[in-house]
């Protein structure tokens, strides 16, 4: 029911934001010449200088759909309905994929924290699936984005009357605004409370998918981050600890011709790009680059 929801501060009601017109400039030209379409928002957290780029546009979530999932999740948490270190069986009529849990054999038990560490880290189908139903279900976790603020970011896959939405964007939709907002929320302690994004945000900050946005930040620097990918879209949301204050941002895209899952696919590059130029605009003494041999070790 909807009056166990606790709202919070809707993404679009955050005030005191400027544009940092000179970030939107380099991200605007970086932008040009994609070929396919693709969105970026970024906010300052400290000062709260913002920049843009069809920011407010809808793009598939691809995976970065886990983390409202894992909000679902931990507010089914808070309202008592399940345990955070209760143990689940895993059976073989939830296998989607081969991945880590879609490898378990029938009968497996696994703590709910292990299968969201494997959903937030190695972005486990299976695992995010058993999740998404146990939070409730699409539905539950929709009910939950909308009284937090998020209009625009759905849970398509397997949720009631969003055919149409999954036929467009995947398994969730939503935007590069309100990922970033969803996000620092969860950065200031405010998505579910603050015990919850505490946990939330030390699952975010284990990452094993690190190629693209967190390839271009100094590994001595603490990020917090969920990336996502399908053929025709990539997506990243990522949380910088940097030295001159922290900041959010999210990078997506769709429609994109270039559908090789190669490392230097164009997506893959765009957010690598997108990426440097905020840790270069708002860290300029910064003297860091990535090695040019470090690529050879990237996912």
């Amino acid at each position: 029911m909807s009056c166990c929801f606790r709202a919070s501060a809707q993404p679009s009601a955050i005030s005191g934001t400027r544009e940092d017109k000179k970030l939107t400039t380099k991200l605007t030209k970086a932008l040009d010449g994609f070929h396919g379409t693709a969105g970026v928002y970024v906010r300052h957290l400290k000062t709260n200088r913002v920049a843009s780029v069809n920011a407010d546009s809808l793009f598939p979530t691809a995976s970065m759909i886990k983390v409202p999932i894992m909000c679902g999740i931990f507010d089914k948490i808070n309202r008592g309905d399940i345990k955070y270190d209760q143990t689940l069986l895993y059976r073989d009529s939830l296998k989607y994929d081969n991945g880590i849990v879609g490898s378990f054999r029938d009968s497996t038990k696994i703590g709910i924290p292990k299968v969201i560490h494997l959903m937030i880290s190695q972005s486990d189908n299976t695992g995010s699936l058993w999740l998404q139903a146990l939070a409730g279900g699409g539905a539950t976790i929709n009910q939950w984005l909308e009284l937090n603020g998020f209009k625009n970011t759905k849970v398509n896959s397997r949720t009631p009357g969003r055919k149409e939405g999954q036929a467009k964007y995947g398994w969730g939709q939503t935007t590069p605004h309100e990922m970033t907002e969803l996000v620092a929320m969860i950065h200031d302690g405010k998505a579910v409370n603050a015990a919850a994004s505490e946990r939330m945000y030390r699952f975010l900050g284990i990452q094993f998918w690190d190629g693209e946005a967190l390839s271009q930040i100094p590994p001595s620097i603490k990020t917090a981050a969920k990336s996502g990918a399908v053929n025709q879209a990539k997506s990243e949301v990522v949380a910088v600890h940097a030295p001159h204050g922290d900041y959010v941002f999210c990078i997506t895209t769709k429609n994109q011709q270039d559908q090789r899952w190669e490392q230097d696919n164009e997506g893959y590059e765009l957010i690598r790009t997108i990426a440097a130029i905020i840790w270069q605009h708002f860290e300029p003494k910064s003297k860091w680059k990535p090695d040019p041999d470090s690529r050879k070790f990237w996912f």
